[in-house]
């Protein structure tokens, strides 16, 4: 049995975010190692502290348009859509001013 940040306990099959990157992931497995507990996520194939991730309610998970479709493919053209806004930004240099 593991438990995440806030105290709640992880099943597999369960979804979580890591809090420091905000990595979202199914759990796949958990193991408690030299008295640490581990959850292993679908995503990432990563192991991350259990105490370092938070559980996830349904309304939390969002899917990507660009990654997480269910056929698994990825969509091309929405990736580059995305890509091109991103080229087209401009960048403004009076957004913030020092105090001085």
């Amino acid at each position: 049995m593991v438990f995440d940040a806030r105290g709640l306990e992880i099943a597999l099959d369960s979804h979580v975010r890591y809090v420091d990157t905000g990595t979202i992931g199914k759990v796949v497995d958990v193991k408690t190692q030299d008295g640490v507990e581990w959850v292993k996520l679908d995503k990432t194939e990563l192991w991350y502290r259990s105490n370092l991730v938070e559980l996830l309610d349904d309304k939390d998970i969002k899917k990507s348009t660009l990654y997480d479709r269910d056929d698994n493919d990825v969509d091309i053209e929405a990736m580059k859509e995305k890509a091109e806004s991103l080229e087209n930004m401009q960048m403004d240099s009076s957004v913030a001013e020092g105090g001085g």
